[in-house]
């Protein structure tokens, strides 16, 4: 029987980044727990971030300045209203579903922060995943939005800087063979999103302030 560490020289190429699909040839998924006992043993190269995205141990989209500034911008925005509503936002932190660690650049949780300090937070603890996407659009429409919406995750967003626009997804399909979000609308500068946590909308944030 194979060892988790046998598996990892047909993990993906760390200097490509592809939606994680099924390969041509022979290769094995991780489970959530064999990626946890990888990352504990400090196996990953400390220069490489990784996340698990439906089995397959994939490297993270690199970052440019354009990303990281509306990263941070969309940060400043919501810091705030999750706070008020008795929520906190995490900022690159791991989310744990039964198939999937993905590492959203934002995500709105339940608590306070030292209720995370033995766990990831699950669906159950997560209001809204957000995801700035570039060069990384194709990623945060397909397996992302799949994971997100199997695991029920009631509201994602997606910061389009290619389009420069918001994409809020909502409802859930659950774990269907094709999970999705039956709702899908689209703010555009000039335009205000609504931060909904929990089905209660907590204020709004203007497109514009999101956008570097």
């Amino acid at each position: 029987m194979a060892t988790v560490t046998e598996g990892l020289a047909r993990v993906v190429d760390p200097t490509t980044t592809p939606e994680p699909g099924s390969p041509p040839f022979p290769v094995r998924r991780f489970t959530v727990d064999e990626y946890d006992k990888l990352l504990e043993a400090g196996f990953f190269d400390v220069d490489h971030r990784f996340e698990l995205l439906e089995g397959w141990i994939v490297p993270q989209v690199t970052k440019n300045p354009p990303h990281n500034v509306a990263m941070e911008l969309t940060d400043e925005a919501l810091r705030p209203l999750a706070r008020a509503g008795g929520w906190h936002l995490r900022n690159q932190g791991s989310v744990r579903t039964d198939e999937s660690v993905p590492e959203p650049d934002l995500a709105i949780v339940r608590g306070a922060i030292r209720d995370y300090s033995a766990r990831h937070p699950g669906p159950d603890d997560t209001a809204l995943t957000v995801e700035v996407a570039e060069s990384s659009l194709a990623r945060d429409r397909g397996v992302k939005m799949r994971i997100y919406a199997r695991a029920g995750i009631p509201v994602y967003w997606i910061v389009n800087l290619v389009e420069r626009q918001v994409e809020v997804y909502t409802d859930p399909t659950g774990p269907q063979a094709a999970p999705s979000y039956r709702t899908r609308r689209d703010y555009r500068e000039g335009d205000a999103v609504p931060v909904v946590l929990d089905g209660r909308e907590v204020g709004r944030v203007a497109v514009a302030d999101l956008l570097p």
